[in-house]
């Protein structure tokens, strides 16, 4: 199988380490300009890019230590790194909620619901 690339621009070299960002023109959902989707779009924008420009492994890899830590420590600290795992979940269902099918909506909104649930019984163990 052929590797693909991306046209740029002749003598410069990618950034090493770092992903393009996805081509388009925007990065907004079209028409939401003053929604208070397009706010949440145009907040979460510049996280959105960091996080994907970091490499692929440290996102689910910080989500699964956070994930963790919730459920082995007991009381405050664990419920806090559930609700930050919530937190984070209830982000990516936001922005990917308009493409989402009705079992995926349900499906995230089922984990988030789950996260909650957990991180209120650390709360009071």
């Amino acid at each position: 199988m052929a590797a693909v690339s991306t046209p740029r621009k002749a003598g410069t070299r990618p950034a090493r380490g770092r992903r393009p960002l996805p081509q388009g023109t925007s990065m907004y959902t079209p028409g939401s300009g003053g929604t208070r989707r397009g706010g949440v779009e145009r907040a979460s924008a510049p996280v959105l890019v960091f996080l994907h420009q970091t490499p692929r492994w440290l996102f689910p890899a910080l989500i699964t230590v956070a994930f963790v830590v919730g459920l082995a420590v007991p009381g405050a600290i664990g419920a806090a790194a559930l609700v930050l795992v919530a937190a984070l979940l209830s982000l990516l269902a936001f922005m990917s909620w308009p493409a989402l099918a009705p079992s995926g909506r349900l499906m995230r909104s089922a984990a988030i619901v789950v996260m909650l649930a957990l991180a209120a019984m650390q709360a009071v163990r």
